[in-house]
């Protein structure tokens, strides 16, 4: 920073701090007009002074000399692992660079102490307080943290980069729409929310503390003045765990944005945070704070004593539902006030879809068509058939495309109709319990149609689990008799199934031929069978014979609820449908290239279908699947698995594969009580979902709690008796429990049920634990060259059986890989731990903790490579910092 520019700052920050609070922010939009920098230099200053509370002329000067002092010394510096490239703000306790961890090849946020706060315990406490808070958290609207460390003198955090601007710069001179407010409020109220159910207070909630991406993303920064106490307790005044105040009545936060009760410098809670958030919802809307003096202290006696101005006097459009909203948010009395976060993103949630659904309203948009799986045969819901007959056809004659997937969907409505008239016939007094629905043939000349008829396959699995008392098979089970001709009986007979449903797709230019059949495996009796030959505007025909068919045999044999469940329809765009059955035929097969482009496809069918939950949740699986499969960082597949998944059930909490799916996100983020309510709700809405099981029963597993897992794993053998992964899990649990001869007996059955493609790893582990040396190694090596993991493995196995030699040469290429990216570090552990190497085992295992691996659960829990670490006193501590069982 040159003289001059310091002199600049030094007169805009004095300038600023002489007027009242309402008049800074046009001032600096003049003073500063053209120089965002520099406006964001002022502000740091003046955030440091609301904070430190120091004399203006030596705060402002201290802070300018050592910010001049660090762009001259710091950028171009490596610190650590970190290459400085610029410096991008300053905040109370320091500045904040752009840097290169050239380790993993990303920008991050480097935010170092001032150098007067390392000489102060307290001060270097409550900056270490802001990492430790922060980092124990993992929410998409919470800034991830890297690591804390030191260098020599430097006390520093690595935080992501977040590209974007703050609330306050988004504030400036402008209006945001109501759309707009309630979407960052209840983004903010979300990441509150998952603060305080931690036990974290952040004490310092204002638009300063939160970016804006451009992709919608919100994020909350700053933990520095972060509160600290019991989860069971962050919404009561119960003594805090860890105490920031130096002394009695000491005032942390700003002033503007402080409840009563931390402007009084009373114990606060979580209730504090929402009173500093109700002041920026009504600034966002006011264009204004609530509270605002001339003096800090006027400012004070404000909130202390005065109810704020209604928003309605700075917006009289504003709706009355936001006004009590933000009226209870800032209750002077803290117990009228909303006691938990969580409330509040309710209510703004819900006043959102409200106002969306006003607007919707009153667009007048033209005549929609009615579902095909529409029931109601009332007279007025039939003349709405017609009246939308002219409008669907004319639409279907000029997209010939759209047609294939409208028929999908009546193929899909139709044989659930008969399956669930079959459910309830009895036959010589036998009830239809279970049933599996093989592939669809394609047997038309054009490859493109496999999506489809895989995809009706997959429809037809999910649609039919819903029938109640009905045992379905799961895809994967079904999918391994794709191609091949074999009699139903057999098959039925593999598969533990009463009924079989088979179908054949032929598609010859705008028409599409579909045949159906369905039979009792038992005796092979013929039960239902049906044959569709279709031109697009026979659509609204087919559709309403359809709806009629269920209702009429349905009625008296399924309840309404059941009823619906088994016929719902998800979208009523038919482009959308066919998009999302290419993302599952994509997602199904499980590569980094295919999940990518399943990932296009969910988004495109998103696009035109923005309350599509059935695609967003597959939008949330192949995020997840890519951490799996490709090692990407959870830090971003996370937070985008877990939008898509919450935004699924914000549409339909009904949605079983969503709760599953949001179940393994929370597994993944280390919130286990969260992940197992919603492995609970998957499996209380569909008990069929044999992921569901199969998942939870991997959760039991982490939680040492292995003979329900074992009581889980089984029920998702029954839904999926061909899965090997499945048995791969059973006999992996069998090993860790020295029951070998039934680990023995699962191990057989992968190899009969994958004789290509095997759980190498799990084999391997199960032969070291016998004492096969030379098989277990024939597995490992498989594995290497099958596995994102099988080089780890192999290096473990290596490292047992005496070739050290050959596992260091392995762990010095899983290094250069981990620096490239595509290794994770819990599996460099693996060799390590194999090699004896304790201490280059642990700190690979913290580093694992420090980057929040998603799997390093369960490579500490559930698998065998750290059997000889389990006694060491620092992996006790690694569990119990993960929350984990010992």
């Amino acid at each position: 920073m040159t003289p001059e520019r310091w002199q600049q700052l030094k007169q805009i920050f004095q300038s600023v701090l002489e007027r009242k609070p309402a008049e800074r922010s046009a001032f600096l939009n003049e003073a500063c007009a053209g120089d965002p920098a520099l406006r964001n230099e002022v502000e740091s200053l003046i955030a440091s002074h609301d904070q430190a509370g120091d004399s203006i002329e030596a705060m402002a000067a201290e802070a300018a000399t050592e910010m001049l002092e660090n762009e001259r010394a710091i950028v171009g510096r490596q610190i650590g692992h970190y290459q400085v490239l610029s410096r991008i703000g300053r905040g109370g306790m320091g500045e904040v660079f752009l840097a290169q961890d050239t380790r993993l090849g990303r920008k991050v946020a480097l935010k170092l102490l001032r150098r007067d706060f390392t000489g102060n315990e307290e001060r270097l406490r409550r900056f270490r307080q802001e990492a430790q808070a922060a980092s124990a958290l993992n929410h998409p609207n919470i800034l991830t943290i890297h690591e804390i460390g030191q260098e020599g003198s430097l006390h520093f955090i690595a935080t992501e980069y977040v590209e974007g601007k703050t609330l306050r710069e988004a504030l400036s001179g402008t209006r945001m729409s109501l759309g707009q407010v309630l979407d960052i409020a209840a983004q903010v109220a979300s990441a509150l929310a998952a603060a305080h159910n931690a036990g974290i207070i952040h004490r310092d909630i204002k638009p300063e503390n939160i970016m804006l991406r451009s992709d919608g993303y919100v994020k909350v920064l700053d933990f520095g003045l972060a509160k600290l106490s019991d989860p069971k307790t962050a919404y009561s005044e119960a003594p805090t765990l860890v105490k920031v105040e130096t002394e009695p009545g000491v005032v942390m936060g700003t002033f503007s944005y402080m409840s009563p009760e931390q402007a009084r410098g009373l114990a606060v809670d979580a209730r504090t945070d929402i009173w500093s958030l109700g002041v920026m919802i009504y600034e966002m809307v006011a264009g204004r704070q609530p509270f605002e003096g001339e003096t800090s202290s006027d400012v004070m006696s404000l909130i202390l004593q005065r109810e704020p101005p209604p928003l309605a006097h700075s917006w009289p459009e504003v709706p009355g539902e936001l006004e009590r909203i933000v009226r209870k948010a800032l209750h002077k009395d803290k117990e009228e006030r909303y006691q938990t976060s969580k409330d509040l993103v309710i209510d703004l949630r819900t006043l959102r879809k409200s106002l969306e659904l006003e607007a919707e309203m009153e667009r007048s948009a033209p005549p929609m068509a009615v579902s095909p799986l529409t029931i109601n045969q009332s007279a007025a819901t039939t003349a709405q058939y017609t009246s939308s007959a002219e409008y669907i056809v004319e639409g279907l004659k000029r997209h010939k495309r759209i047609a294939v997937g409208a028929i999908a969907l009546l193929l899909v409505a139709s044989a659930v109709a008969a399956a669930a008239y079959l459910y309830s016939l009895r036959s010589g007094g036998a009830t239809i319990n279970s049933m599996a629905v093989l592939p669809f043939v394609n047997a038309s000349d054009d490859p493109d149609t496999e999506y489809l008829s895989d995809g009706i396959t997959e429809s037809l699995i999910n649609s039919l689990s819903q029938l109640p008392n009905m045992r379905m098979i799961a895809r994967t089970s079904a999918q391994r008799y794709k191609g091949r001709e074999m009699d139903p009986q057999t098959v039925a007979r593999e598969l533990g199934v009463e009924a079989i449903l088979t179908g054949r797709i032929v598609r010859r230019g705008d028409q599409l031929a579909v045949s159906v059949e369905l039979l009792d495996a038992r005796d092979s009796r013929h039960i239902w069978g049906e044959q569709y030959n279709r031109r697009p505007s026979d659509i609204l025909a087919v559709q309403q014979e359809i709806a009629r068919e269920i209702s009429e045999r349905l009625r008296a044999r399924l309840t309404g609820e059941e009823r619906r469940l088994v016929t719902r329809n998800y979208t009523d765009n038919v482009q959308a449908y066919q998009l999302y059955l290419r993302g599952r035929h994509h997602w199904n097969r499980r590569n980094r290239d295919s999940v990518t482009q399943a990932i296009g496809h969910f988004q495109k069918a998103i696009d035109l279908d923005p309350n599509y939950a059935l695609a967003y949740s597959g939008l949330a699986d192949s995020y997840s699947l890519l951490v799996d499969i490709a090692a990407a960082p959870a830090s971003e597949a996370g937070p985008r698995a877990r939008a898509a998944a919450l935004r699924a059930l914000e549409i339909d909490d009904s949605l079983a594969e969503a709760h599953a799916s949001l179940a393994m996100i929370y597994t993944r983020s280390w919130e286990w009580s969260e992940a197992e309510r919603e492995y609970k709700r998957a499996i209380e809405l569909n008990p069929n979902y044999a992921s569901a099981h199969q998942w939870y029963g991997i959760w039991l597993e982490v939680m040492g709690r292995s003979d329900e897992a074992v009581g889980e794993h089984r029920r998702a053998q029954e839904l999926d008796p061909l899965s090997s992964i499945i048995s791969a899990n059973l006999a992996r649990i069998y090993m860790m429990r020295g029951e070998f001869d039934s680990a023995i007996n699962e191990g057989r059955k992968i190899a009969e049920l994958n004789p290509d493609s095997p759980p190498h790893g799990i084999l391997g582990q199960i032969y070291l634990k016998q004492g096969r040396n030379e098989e277990a190694i024939a597995e490992f090596e498989k594995g290497a060259r099958r596995n994102l993991n099988g080089p780890a493995t192999l290096g473990y196995g290596y490292a047992v059986t005496g070739r050290r030699s050959e596992a260091l040469a392995i762990v010095k290429e899983l290094e250069d890989r981990y620096a490239r990216g595509e290794m994770r570090a819990e599996w460099i552990a693996y060799v390590y731990a194999g090699l004896g190497n304790k201490d280059q085992a642990f700190a690979w295992l913290e580093r694992a903790f420090q980057e929040r691996s998603g799997t390093l659960q369960q490579a500490l829990q559930i698998f065998s490579y750290f059997d000889k670490l389990r006694d060491d006193p620092r992996y006790a501590d690694l569990l119990r910092r993960m929350g984990l069982p010992h």
